[in-house]
């Protein structure tokens, strides 16, 4: 009779779980495979919905003006990816494993373009290499000039390195900060000399997070379209091209094939980074030394440069992207003035509209995530429901910006689509931002909840408390600091993107990163370049409140541990 009460009791929880988990498939059902669905369907079709094949495709590579443009992205992507990630493990190095000062100062400059749009880093590169630059024109005639052909391939190679370089950084931080030193110490008793150490140990110990990567920064360039709008001028490449056939030509059929091959890099990437993170659990044990950093003047001084040259350009573009946004008229009329940033913060402009867009992908964003992650990862449903929305949970991940903006114009603007009145509307942004980002949230959270002893669920079904309320009153609170570092994140990226927005936004909600893109086509790059520097002040400060309550909810979380274990 008691083992019979036992199956009993939980099967009550489980069963409310498992109800929650299939509405939670439904959701991601809805909001990323139908829209999926409805890309691969635009492009196997004509504009009278008849099914053609691969005609779409055919045509696209009998055009030699779009086939170039793939071209094009390959070429940037690839000369992007070997100078962001030279550059990122350079500066990895430098800050890992060796005994450089100003470590800190260092880490914050590398991870500022994350608070930018993409933009940014192109409006930057004009007032500095454009016609009317301040090293073009040297310094306004106060030094011998210095051109080169920034319009083009040239300028969104330097943009997207911009771009790409602190992405490249994190990834191979975690990759040099997790070593075991042991492997080092052998190499040393064998006589290895330290180049050679560096080049059996070192090296082999990163390679699987270099993998994911060099992935990672071709991925992200492939599919960026703010950069070459700013900067790429009579320079097409694939994601500029699916904006004209969509935008401009109207051509939603060209423009679904455009998108699958968008997809297609980001998709294998995906994979090469699954498998690449499964190979890579294995290489640390229980017995693993920590790295110890060893005097070397040498490589300090050198790696110090580095990170000094590295930090000066980051800063230089911040700083000069300021400076053009509080001239008067760039280079006519230096005289400072806050003229360009006016308007910018009433009610209903662009600004406003990305505070709230941005809040409330946050705020729903981290709920959600929190849920979803609860319930795949501490509930003892059925696993094949549990397995199902992890996968689904996944598959954002391996959708770029653009693709995921097409695709939810494609689903939402479709009349017979039971969503349809969504579109047009603030709520369709704001649920294109969550699903955009949700992975990376939805892991980062995953990962705090399997640190959380099970033995609180456990305890809550001895005792017959119901699963939402161990939730509530346990799990929530120990969670909050991650939480509320995914509600950053949701956020801040939330406020930069422009590539998942920009087909999807009404004239009257537009946001801050499309309004950028608008200015610039006006050619108000001082405008332009005041909206990013407010995009980047909000971005700090959400990161300043987020440090500062986070340390506090740290601290009362490990109050709690300390209570529980006494």
């Amino acid at each position: 009779m008691d083992t019979w009460l036992k199956r009993v009791r939980p099967n009550a929880n489980e069963w409310s779980q498992n109800s929650i988990i299939f509405i939670m498939i439904i959701a991601l059902f809805f909001t990323i495979l139908m829209p999926l669905g409805e890309l691969l369907i635009k492009a196997v079709s004509n504009q009278d919905g008849n099914f053609v094949g691969l005609a779409n495709f055919s045509k696209y590579f009998s055009t030699p003006t779009l086939v170039s443009s793939l071209w094009n992205s390959i070429k940037v992507s690839f000369i992007t990816t070997i100078v962001a990630v030279t550059l990122g493990f350079g500066f990895a190095y430098a800050l890992e494993r060796s005994g450089i000062r100003g470590k800190w100062f260092f880490r914050s400059v590398a991870l500022l373009p994350l608070f930018a749009p993409s933009m940014l880093h192109g409006l930057a590169l004009i007032y500095l290499f454009g016609n009317q630059g301040l090293i073009s024109t040297g310094f306004f005639g106060l030094l011998p000039e210095f051109r080169i052909q920034l319009y083009g391939p040239i300028g969104i190679v330097l943009s997207e390195i911009l771009y790409t370089f602190p992405q490249a950084f994190l990834m191979l931080s975690v990759a040099f900060a997790s070593s075991d030193y042991r492997l080092y110490e052998a190499a040393e008793t064998l006589g290895a000399s330290k180049w050679r150490t560096f080049w059996t140990v070192t090296v082999p110990g990163t390679k699987f997070a270099l993998i994911s990567t060099v992935f990672v920064c071709f991925v992200l360039t492939f599919t960026d379209f703010g950069a070459p709008k700013v900067v790429g001028g009579q320079y097409n490449v694939l994601a500029t091209d699916l904006f004209k056939q969509v935008i401009g030509q109207q051509n939603m059929q060209m423009g679904a094939a455009v998108g699958v091959l968008l997809l297609i890099p980001a998709v294998i990437s995906f994979a090469i980074d699954r498998i690449s993170q499964r190979k890579q659990s294995g290489w640390l044990s229980a017995k693993s030394m920590p790295y110890r950093i060893e005097a070397n003047k040498l490589r300090d001084v050198l790696l110090f440069l580095l990170c000094s040259i590295v930090s000066a350009v980051i800063l230089s573009i911040i700083l000069v992207a300021l400076y053009g946004s509080i001239v008067k008229v760039w280079p006519y009329n230096l005289q400072l003035s806050l003229s360009h940033y006016d308007g910018f913060l009433d009610g209903a402009g662009p600004f406003v509209n990305s505070l709230i867009i941005s809040a409330g992908v946050a705020l729903i964003g981290s709920v959600v995530t929190f849920l979803f992650a609860y319930l795949i990862e501490k509930s003892r449903g059925y696993v094949v429901l549990r397995n199902s929305a992890y996968f689904l949970s996944m598959l954002p991940l391996a959708l770029p910006g653009l693709v995921l903006g097409l695709i939810y114009v494609f689903f939402f603007n479709n009349p017979n689509q039971p969503l349809n009145g969504l579109y047009g509307t603030i709520w369709i942004m704001i649920i294109c931002n969550i699903v955009h980002f949700y992975s990376v949230s939805f892991l980062t959270m995953t990962s705090a909840l399997k640190k959380l002893d099970s033995e609180f669920e456990a305890a809550s079904e001895t005792m017959n408390v119901p699963w939402y309320k161990t939730l509530v009153r346990v799990t929530l609170p120990m969670s909050l600091p991650c939480i509320v570092e995914i509600g950053m994140y949701y956020f801040i990226n939330s406020m930069v993107t422009v590539s998942a927005i920009i087909f999807l936004y009404a004239p009257d909600l537009k946001p801050a990163a499309v309004a950028i893109v608008n200015m610039e086509d006006s050619g108000d790059i001082a405008q332009a370049a005041a909206m990013s520097l407010l995009i980047i002040l909000a971005n700090l400060i959400m990161r300043t409140i987020v440090m500062l309550s986070s340390g506090r909810m740290r601290r009362r979380t490990e109050a709690l541990l300390v209570k529980k274990d006494s």
